[in-house]
């Protein structure tokens, strides 16, 4: 990236709208210093509609330009490019001036693993012009692709920062599906989604699963497989199985429009 950086007019960075701090790579604020930033907060669909305004004024407030949009849409986002034109303008001019005309401005995507930067490239192309799926890692190398006439987009793999400090941004991100689900405890994610539910989106659990939400998570998560038939030889009951499903659920939006994490809370904001 760093070397991709020195030929690069303007990098658009990809957030998940529903837990944007948690989904930044720090690395990516050092090495695209001194460069034009749009923020796009992806997967806006999915997330709650008043946190998504209340951070796309805090990325307003820093960056200038931030878009609430849902990759797989492209009139989500169809004023980029214009907004891309704009931040660019005085570049343009220094290349009109030295009599360079027409020459494509070169934008970076980037992001975080599994927060739709292939999706976004491809409903920018038309075409399926990036491999996408729906776990992270898909994207394997780098390859620039064609918004429009005056605009070239690279699309680069999701990274992840060396390492993550913050044990809540980490529970967060894996909610999220953004790192994979082999590397971590299922049920231990699942119990600390079910706290965050309690506290942040009180009544959501009975609203959607009908559970009493005066049990503590863990016996929530129980009578969540119990209700779902999660049951193994014995009677007991299948907390694996009812984990994944309370995290599929949220990941494909069954529970709701859910915000992990609300600028308020957050230390700086």
């Amino acid at each position: 990236m760093q070397e991709d950086l020195k030929i690069i007019d303007l990098v658009v960075e990809l957030l998940d709208a529903r837990l944007p701090l948690s989904s930044r790579n720090p690395d990516i604020d050092e090495m695209a210093r001194g460069k034009p930033r749009i923020i796009l907060l992806n997967k806006a669909d999915l997330a709650d509609p008043d946190v998504n305004r209340a951070w796309q004024d805090y990325f307003q407030d820093r960056y200038g330009s931030c878009l609430l949009i849902d990759s797989r849409k492209r009139n989500t986002f169809r004023n980029l490019p214009g907004l891309i034109r704009e931040a660019c303008k005085e570049k343009t001019e220094r290349d009109r001036k030295r009599g360079i005309r027409n020459r494509p401005l070169k934008v970076m995507v980037a992001g975080i693993p599994n927060v739709g930067k292939s999706t976004f490239i491809n409903s920018c192309a038309g075409r399926a012009s990036a491999k996408t799926g729906n776990t992270p890692g898909v994207t394997r190398g780098k390859q620039w692709i064609k918004m429009d006439a005056t605009i070239l987009l690279l699309d680069t793999p999701g990274i992840l920062w060396a390492k993550i400090d913050d044990q809540e941004s980490a529970r967060r991100l894996a909610v999220s599906g953004s790192v994979r689900d082999e590397v971590v405890n299922i049920e231990e994610l699942a119990l600390f989604f079910t706290d965050y539910l309690k506290t942040a989106y009180p009544g959501i659990m009975e609203r959607q699963y009908g559970l009493n939400e005066e049990e503590d998570s863990h016996e929530l998560l129980a009578s969540l497989g119990r209700g779902r038939g999660c049951i193994l030889k014995g009677g007991e009951v299948d907390l694996l199985k009812a984990s994944n499903i309370l995290i599929d659920d949220y990941r494909r939006g069954r529970i709701g429009r859910i915000s992990l994490e609300k600028p308020e809370n957050e230390e700086g904001s």
